[in-house]
Formats: structure tokens, C-alpha cells, sequence
């Protein structure tokens, strides 16, 4: 029996979401951040590329990006506008290892079937070939989902839903091991962002796109007045440093992983170790006393 992928984002209000963004005037400092660190972390990967492609990224950052820093005969970008970066998978359409590397930024935290994508992507590599993306990690807007979730408990009594459900970076090096990754890697790092108040963080969160508007909540009220303010309030209280402004995390997860070769570096059978780890350890210990 096939397993039925839970539907956590409605496509059509994502893509709702991400045209509102684009009328507001879409905020880019995360991206354009995300898009300096994708660069660095390329820097130590001397192989060419001839065939790569952005899947997702909003404007093709990423890709631009990369063309800023390497030479790449052919570069390929998929759904390069906010207005499509909420697709709908499972059918990716990529053709089977075409690609040498695939870049993707801003778009995993709002696939409702990522295990499905990141096997799609490790087939759509060619062997040895690479793949590394970004995305809002768990601890994002940690400090909005407390006051919002005290904020409505106090009101009506319960909470619902407000944030982005997100991975953690433990669960993300597990997905990349179960899509058949050779050498996955995940890392995360944080940003702190300051605001004036929590509404100056919901405008910047509108024209990213990235508000809870396209979660599927049935039945699910929306957010009243009086929670926003009580929640601009806690924010105040719990929050904000000594100048006033609020503080807002914002963690990316970075993955990485390759598709599988012959050649890559493959770890030991267990039992094919010549020193028993004791023993090792033994010398070590034996070496700093001498």
C-alpha cells in the first residue's frame, strides 16, 4: 500500500501568498544572505560543472549566484519566480542523470512530500554529481510561535497552528541518508534579525511570502486583533533588548550530498578495523604522559 503524504501546504494559497510578496515589494535580505553563503560553501569544491541547475530558488539566486563565482557551460533554472516556488510534486519532470549540480534555496521548508523531492533530485544527478540546498530550519520565528501561542491561549483558550512546521537539522541528515545521498552533510547556522515591533516582522514575513497562509488548517480561525496585539505585547515583555526592538531568529539548514559513485570514499565493514578502539585510545593516552 502506498503511503499518503500529508498535505500540509495548499498550493494555490502559496501561490497566493508569493504574489501578494511580489505586490508588496518582495523583501530579499534573507535570500540575498542564503545566496553570499551558498558561494563560500562552493569555494572548496574545485570540480567543474558543466550542467547545473536551480531548482526552486526564488529569481534563480542561486543560480545567478553560482554564475558569479565559477564558469558554467549550461545553467538551468526551474520555477525561478515566487509565484511558482510552491510546486507541485511528486513529478519534478527532471530527466535522470543529467545533472552534475543542483542547487536549491528557500523552497524545502514548503514541499509537502520532501523525502519524494530529494530522491527525484539524487536521481536527476549524474554519478559523483552534487546537491546542496538551504532552507528555514526549526528554530525560525521561535520566539513569534511562543507569543502567539500564549498569546491566543489566554484569549480563547487553545492555539493553533501559526508557524511554518519545520525540520530540524538532525531530521534533514536523516532525509538526505534515506533519498540514497553518498557523504550527506547538514549544518545549520542563525541570523538575528531586530525589529521595531512584531508588526514591522509580519510586513517583512508578507512580502517574503512567508507567512502561515498557505498551511491547510480546516476549521482553523483566524487571528484576531486582540491576540496580535496581546502578542506584540509578550513579544515587548519577553523579547526585546534594552533599546526596544524585538529580536527574530532565523535559522537555514545547508544539506549537501552526492550522487553515488564508485569512486567516493566508502566507510569500513564492521570488524575490519586492525586496533581495537580500547587499545587506540590506550596509546593516545600513554602518548600525552611520555
Amino acid at each position: 500500500m502506498t503511503q499518503q503524504v500529508p498535505e500540509l501546504f495548499d498550493f494555490v494559497k502559496a501561490q497566493a501568498a508569493d504574489h501578494r510578496a511580489l505586490r508588496l515589494g518582495a523583501e530579499r535580505f534573507l535570500l540575498d544572505r542564503v545566496s553570499d553563503d551558498l558561494v563560500d560553501r562552493l569555494a572548496p569544491v574545485l570540480r567543474e560543472f558543466e550542467v547545473a541547475l536551480d531548482f526552486g530558488t526564488p529569481f534563480g539566486a542561486f543560480g545567478k549566484a553560482l554564475c558569479t563565482a565559477r564558469k558554467i557551460e549550461t545553467l538551468e533554472s526551474q520555477s525561478n519566480t515566487p509565484g511558482s516556488r510552491a510546486l507541485q510534486l511528486p513529478d519534478t519532470g527532471l530527466p535522470p542523470e543529467h545533472y552534475g549540480l543542483i542547487l536549491s534555496g528557500m523552497l524545502m521548508h514548503r514541499i509537502n512530500d520532501l523525502p519524494g523531492l530529494l530522491i527525484q533530485l539524487r536521481r536527476a544527478l549524474k554519478p559523483d554529481g552534487l546537491m546542496m540546498a538551504a532552507f528555514p530550519g526549526g528554530d525560525t520565528l521561535s520566539e513569534l510561535r511562543d507569543v502567539l501561542i500564549r498569546a491566543e491561549s489566554e484569549i480563547t483558550g487553545a492555539a493553533g497552528l501559526r508557524v511554518f512546521p519545520m525540520i530540524d537539522v538532525r531530521a534533514a541528515g536523516q532525509l538526505l541518508q534515506r533519498s540514497g545521498f553518498a557523504l550527506p552533510v547538514a549544518d545549520s547556522e542563525k541570523l538575528m534579525v531586530r525589529y521595531s515591533d512584531l508588526f514591522a516582522l509580519i510586513r517583512d514575513l508578507r512580502a517574503m511570502g512567508a507567512t502561515a497562509a498557505p498551511l491547510v488548517r480546516p476549521g482553523q480561525p483566524g487571528l484576531t486583533r486582540a491576540i496580535l496585539l496581546r502578542a506584540a505585547e509578550l513579544y515587548a515583555m519577553h523579547y526585546a533588548d534594552a533599546d526596544g526592538r524585538i529580536r527574530a531568529t532565523f535559522e537555514v539548514i545547508w544539506i549537501s550530498g552526492w550522487a553515488p559513485h564508485a569512486s567516493q570514499q566508502k566507510p569500513l565493514k564492521p570488524g575490519s578495523a586492525k586496533m581495537r578502539l580500547d587499545d587506540a585510545l590506550r596509546q593516545i593516552e600513554q602518548g600525552k604522559k611520555s
